[in-house]
């Protein structure tokens, strides 16, 4: 396990970062407060515009970046230090007790019983890879035994602060949870960058990430002789009830959206899938779809806005007949007449161990 760090307070996203100093040890890495916002900032970085569609603002990160050839991301590549944040905090706490409840708990068992196999286990080294504001750690520490020490990933500073500054505390049984955070392009890891990881986590990143990137993420874990259980990725299937003739036309455009700049998409988990396999690791794979009504309205508009709007910026002849059916979606979802299906799906691969595992 690597040297601890101090453990977090647990609990909801604050609205605006904790002061400076104790929040978060740092060890081969920038500090997550370093350019943090001061208070009275807004969540979105000087300068980022706001993205209108139809009349309507979409929070960074639900929909299109508003600029052309860029993707609505976290920043997974070398770009322009001035380039605002992709994925606003708003955005993901929005959608994290979505995310909660679509994780594949599944998935869980097998990860637990190679977990309980490692030998001279005196705690576990999480690595979360693009972490955002931590929900994956918020989700999944709780859920596992033992202590554990997780290291966050994310090239973003300001969602590395919240990240840190909400980890939670303890394990299942009590353990202590300890957090570091590492600024970088977790599109270019190592194995050495994950040397002495027990287990690697993401959640909506496979999806961003192009072929050659998945390779060499499978090839690190199995470098590294660890699991990966990497959630929420991207199916290319959204059910709408009531239905509407639009809605073959508007998935197909984001999904190919979603492909843009050679990056996979809805293609992404297979191609994940056999790169692991390709490494000599067994895969799981389970089904883990937002189920969205009335009592999740609030990311149903948000997410409507964002999926319309980046349908339209592949395909611009839809906008006309764009406007008329989000109108219409919304509406139904302000009535609570509206429910949505997101399909996305969870990933555990058990690369071989080295060191002796079993």
């Amino acid at each position: 396990m690597t040297n601890p760090a101090t453990t977090q307070q647990s609990g909801a996203i604050p609205t605006q970062p904790g002061p400076r100093g104790g929040a978060e040890s740092m060890e081969s890495a920038q500090p997550a407060d370093a350019t943090a916002p001061k208070p009275g900032d807004t969540a979105a970085a000087p300068g980022d515009a706001v993205i209108a569609w139809a009349n309507g603002a979409v929070i960074p990160g639900a929909g299109p970046s508003g600029t052309p050839g860029s993707r609505p991301t976290v920043k997974l590549r070398e770009a322009d230090p001035g380039d605002p944040p992709r994925y606003a905090p708003e955005w993901l706490e929005l959608r994290e007790p979505a995310d909660a409840d679509a994780r594949a708990h599944d998935l869980l068992d097998p990860l637990r019983i190679r977990l309980a196999n490692l030998p001279g286990k005196s705690g576990v080294a999480i690595h979360d890879l693009g972490c955002g504001t931590g929900s994956m750690g918020r989700w999944l520490a709780p859920r596992l035994d033992g202590a554990q020490h997780w290291v966050l990933h994310d090239r973003d500073p300001y969602l590395l602060h919240f990240a840190a500054v909400a980890s939670p505390r303890s394990a299942a049984d009590g353990s202590r949870v300890s957090v570091e955070t590492r600024r970088g392009d977790v599109a270019r890891l190592t194995p050495d960058a994950l040397k002495g990881a027990n287990l690697v986590t993401a959640s909506a990143l496979l999806d961003v990430l192009t072929r050659d990137e998945i390779d060499a993420l499978a090839a690190a874990c199995a470098g590294a002789g660890c699991p990966a259980l990497l959630t929420l990725s991207v199916a290319g299937r959204v059910e709408l009830t009531p239905s509407h003739p639009l809605d073959a036309e508007i998935v197909q455009a984001f999904n190919e959206h979603q492909r843009r700049d050679g990056l996979l998409g809805p293609d992404a988990v297979t191609a994940a899938a056999e790169a692991f396999s390709e490494h000599g690791a067994t895969v799981r794979l389970h089904p883990s779809p937002w189920r969205l009504g009335p009592e999740q309205a609030a990311l149903t508009e948000q997410w409507l806005r964002g999926w319309v709007g980046a349908a339209v910026e592949e395909r611009p002849d839809l906008r006309d007949r764009a406007d008329a059916y989000l109108a219409e979606r919304l509406a139904a979802c302000a009535a609570g007449q509206l429910r949505v299906i997101v399909h996305h799906t969870d990933l555990l691969a058990l690369s071989r161990p080295v060191g002796g595992a079993s």
